[in-house]
């Protein structure tokens, strides 16, 4: 373990959770030790802001201790390691992402279901995360980030893009099929490019208007409001948005045999449902839970090669807490990003 004196790092934490205009989020003061075992320190330069960092200030998403940091699309340097790092070295510039931890044994983790793990813990709701200017991370779930991704591009690429490459595997695309998104923000503008790539037609609904004006730019086929029709019956759909009475509109938008796949970790309560509006004729309902160091790997991979245009909102890590206020009230373009460090 390399020699690494103790240092006080400013962070924001989670104070009484409650709507963002109460300021949830409260200025502290953390110490970061020594790392041990296979953990790591991060000097952080970035880390974007995601709507699970407002659910978790909101109270809709309990934290799991008190005074919790967020933040869980975090890009840094490795400054320490613990004595048994095997994968990093201090000055690798790295990613650190929702998935905190698994316990590796468990059915789900042998089979590569990691993300269903009963014992997983995630970054910035288990453990503290990137709103602040150090953090700690077990090396086994940190991601080297290719040279090529500036920090303000790779960030959100850390949950947004993750999650939405694979919420789009979870919706069984067909080649050259019609996706419908639900939603427009961070990983929604992400996941149509990917999808515009492969060779399909993406149409959009969400109410921001800033949001539909992005998607068209982005090459999306049509964009309206987000309880509109598509112009077309959709073979995909994708609901970003954490809306649960989207989900039978969504539904009555898909073609026979359609799939609509559910991206966030939290969603308001879903209306009954109508079997034959609804469901019949084979559609279907997926979740999507968390995201497996494969799939971080692989989009990762993905981005490098295939550079994504990613619309980001930069904030100074003062101002955290408007950048959380200003995504609830739907005043971002793409994602927001802290600048915590130099980058």
């Amino acid at each position: 373990m390399d020699s690494f004196v103790p240092v006080e790092t400013d962070a924001w934490a989670v104070g009484a959770p409650g709507p963002i205009g109460t300021r949830p989020l409260r200025r502290v003061r953390r110490t970061v030790g020594p790392p041990t075992g296979r953990r790591v320190v991060v000097r952080v330069r970035v880390c974007a802001v995601c709507r699970t960092d407002l659910h978790l200030a909101e109270g809709d998403l309990p934290p799991r201790a008190p005074g919790t940091v967020p933040g869980h699309e975090v890009v840094g340097d490795v400054v320490a390691v613990g004595e048994s790092a095997r994968l990093l070295t201090p000055g690798t510039r790295v990613g650190v992402a929702w998935l905190a931890s698994t316990c590796g044994e468990c059915r789900y983790c042998r089979r590569g279901d990691e993300n269903l793990c009963p014992d997983s813990t995630y970054t910035g709701w288990d453990t503290d995360g990137g709103y602040a200017r150090y953090l700690t991370a077990d090396e086994r779930y940190v991601h080297p980030l290719p040279e090529g991704l500036a920090d303000r591009t790779a960030a959100p690429l850390l949950c947004a893009g993750i999650i939405g490459y694979r919420a789009l595997a979870r919706a069984e695309l067909p080649g050259g099929g019609t996706l419908g998104i639900y939603g427009f923000g961070a990983s929604a503008h992400l996941t149509a490019q990917v999808a515009l790539a492969a060779g399909a037609r993406v149409h959009v609904m969400t109410r921001s208007e800033r949001a539909r004006e992005l998607a068209l730019r982005l090459g999306c086929h049509s964009a309206t409001g987000a309880r509109g029709t598509p112009p077309e019956p959709l073979d995909s759909a994708i609901l970003f948005a954490p809306v649960g009475d989207l989900v039978p509109t969504a539904l009555s938008a898909l073609d026979r045999g359609g799939t609509l796949s559910i991206a966030g970790i939290h969603l308001t309560d879903v209306p009954p449902l109508n079997y034959q509006r609804h469901l019949f004729q084979e559609r279907t309902i997926r979740s999507v839970t968390a995201n497996t160091r494969t799939d971080a790997r692989e989009f990762l991979a993905l981005a490098a090669e295939h550079p994504l245009t990613v619309e980001t909102t930069p904030y100074p890590f003062e101002r955290a807490d408007h950048a959380l206020a200003d995504l609830a009230a739907d005043r971002v373009d793409g994602a927001a990003v802290l600048t915590v460090g130099d980058s």
